[in-house]
């Protein structure tokens, strides 16, 4: 397996970054790329890594779908009493990274995460699927379970209980990640990689710089 995949490598060869080019604000910037991917038209193109820190100081990383960009962050949402919600509630700083291969570009955005309303939370539970609404209250979400049919019998229960109107458990809700970082990479030739860097100022002004591949 190791020759194999010390065999496998793309040239990247379907676009630039100019340092130049890019709008001054990151938010910007990811929307028009953002726009460019959904246009690929490929599976879940709000799908992102989150990589979030423990008390030990061991990362942990998961994929998650990014549901928001908004007041200057980037929304997602959770089960506060998971995993990651716990790590959020030690050590309220994570990164995000999303990577989009057909058009050969990453971008990596980190900085401080704070929770959302309660309102802001419950209108986008409103907004999902019933059977969604549902499952936020049927999973004990990372904990231990002996089997699948907890599940299946949790699922039952609380679909006789909530057949119409969900409310949404205060358990869960939504974080925005407000950026202090953001880097865009546009992948080259010879991994000659353009990285084009956003770092946020004192004055809430962002550097522009271009970073070496």
């Amino acid at each position: 397996m190791k020759e194999k995949l010390q065999d496998q490598r793309v040239d990247y060869q379907k676009g630039t970054l100019n340092v130049n080019e890019v709008a001054e604000n990151p938010l910007s910037q990811f929307q028009k790329w953002y726009e460019d991917y959904e246009a690929a038209s490929p599976k879940d193109p709000n799908a992102f890594v989150l990589a979030t820190v423990d008390s030990d100081g061991m990362p942990h990383s998961r994929v998650l779908l990014l549901k928001g960009v908004d007041q200057g962050g980037f929304e997602f949402y959770t089960n506060y009493k998971s995993a990651k919600g716990q790590e959020l509630a030690a050590n309220p700083k994570a990164s995000m990274c999303f990577f989009w291969p057909e058009l050969e570009r990453q971008v990596r955005v980190e900085g401080e995460v704070q929770k959302l309303s309660a309102e802001e939370s419950t209108a986008y539970f409103k907004s999902r699927p019933h059977g969604s609404q549902v499952g936020a209250w049927v999973s004990p979400q990372s904990t231990v379970i002996e089997s699948r049919q907890i599940l299946e019998d949790r699922l039952t229960e609380f679909s006789a209980k909530y057949q119409d109107d969900v409310p949404r458990p205060e358990h869960w809700g939504g974080y925005r990640l407000m950026p202090s970082r953001i880097e865009f990479w546009q992948g080259r030739s010879s991994r000659l990689h353009d990285r084009v860097l956003y770092e946020k100022l004192e004055d809430q002004d962002w550097k522009i710089e271009r970073l070496a591949p």
